[in-house]
């Protein structure tokens, strides 16, 4: 075996950096006196359990709330709670790692949902694993995603508007009325910086809304920003054209979150 560099042999004789263990080991272990809850004789039996993290133990970075829970578990919690109404898609030519940092972002703010356009394979590495508990959607073409989004939107709206009409309590009319509403003013939002843009800090964020994210350097296709309702642009004050593509992501779902906090 090749000897490591003096820094790194320094680096390793200094012994740090010394990381926090994260997650738990084998439910004997940690749980010693208590019944296994996959057990379906024990009193807090709960299928959401996996039995082969019961095992092994759950070092996966999901939140402690989560521990030891299957997949497909933690992924119906979340759309039990309640993601939050903004979409993203991004333009997916270049294969770019951004993706994946862009899926986890969409995870940590609960969107509703990623779609990914053009070819189907992406890395993964970025993502964590996080697109196992994320609503992932694959299309061929800009075009037809926004086509398919608009019949969505259009079927929020005829089912609210429905709900609304067979609604006995005010209280239920009010709300079904609110979700027609929010749908009918939802917008296709453009990210990239040209000339008409509107700077993101100026720009409120309607509730339910598809942001649209292009590829590392080239930005979104002709065909993207002419589909859009509205072209949005991160303010920069350095020398560079673009911040980093999962990078301006995460700012525009976080700028969405400032301005809907509650749920």
């Amino acid at each position: 075996m090749r000897e490591p560099n003096p820094i790194t042999a320094a680096a390793q004789a200094s012994g740090e950096p010394v990381f926090r263990e994260i997650g738990v080991g084998p439910w004997s272990d940690t749980h010693p006196d208590e019944p296994r809850p996959d057990d379906p004789q024990s009193p807090n039996f709960d299928e959401r359990y996996d039995p082969e993290l019961l095992d092994n133990g759950d070092r996966r970075n999901v939140l402690d709330r989560f521990r030891y829970w299957s997949v497909a578990a933690i992924k119906a919690d979340l759309d039990k709670q309640g993601r939050h109404d903004f979409e993203v898609a991004v333009e997916n030519w270049t294969h770019d790692f951004n993706i994946g940092s862009m899926v986890r972002t969409a995870n940590a703010f609960a969107a509703r949902k990623v779609h990914i356009v053009g070819p189907h394979k992406w890395n993964r590495k970025g993502a964590l694993m996080t697109e196992l508990y994320q609503h992932v959607d694959h299309h061929p073409s800009i075009e037809e995603l926004v086509v398919s989004w608009k019949k969505e939107i259009a079927e929020e709206i005829r089912q609210a508007e429905a709900d609304e009409a067979k609604a006995e309590f005010r209280v239920d009319k009010a709300r079904y009325h609110r979700i027609a509403e929010e749908a009918k003013a939802s917008r296709i939002i453009a990210l990239d910086i040209i000339p008409g843009a509107v700077p993101i800090e100026t720009y409120r964020f309607p509730n339910r809304c598809l942001m649209l994210f292009g590829a590392e350097g080239p930005g979104l296709s002709q065909k993207a920003l002419e589909l859009a309702d509205d072209v949005v642009y991160i303010s920069q004050f350095g020398s560079v054209r673009s911040i980093n593509a999962g990078a301006a992501a995460a700012v525009s779902m976080h700028c969405w979150i400032s301005q809907h906090l509650t749920r």
